[in-house]
């Protein structure tokens, strides 16, 4: 699995054991103020980071890595920005508005990133292989 695949996924799980302790959390106290907060780092953090994962490890040599990148760096910093911000709006607290701001613009840019990535990857040409139709495994040439 490529390294991008692969701090995609790692970082998706940190998100979901953060949003399952967090559901454990609420449901113990049985206090559900947060679970819009629970929504947004299983969603914005578990789930769309394992897709973004997922598509790296099945596009492999045709993904543009660079941009791949780029775009873990910005979702991960608009996810902490953002959900940090929407946890002191949800106690009642006034959100610091540059960073909850800054934090949605760099999801939101992540994802037109991403896109752009799936684009260009379905561009390029499939690496040298032998023998390998559209429904049949890769093979590398030798």
């Amino acid at each position: 699995m490529p390294r991008i695949s692969t701090a995609f996924f790692a970082t998706a799980v940190l998100y979901a054991l953060a949003g399952m302790s967090l559901g454990m959390f609420m449901g113990a106290t049985q206090d559900f103020t947060m679970r819009p907060l629970h929504a947004h780092i299983n969603l914005l953090g578990w789930a769309t980071l394992a897709l973004m994962g997922a598509f790296y490890g099945v596009a492999g040599d045709r993904a543009p890595v660079r941009l791949g990148w780029t775009v873990f760096v910005m979702a991960n910093l608009g996810n902490l920005m953002l959900l940090s911000m929407l946890a002191q709006i949800l106690q009642g607290k006034p959100p610091i508005l540059p960073i909850l701001m800054g934090g949605e613009v760099l999801v939101v840019l992540a994802m037109a990133l991403f896109g752009v990535g799936v684009l260009l990857a379905g561009r390029r040409p499939r690496a040298a292989v032998e023998g390998a139709g559209e429904n049949q495994p890769l093979r590398r040439a030798a």
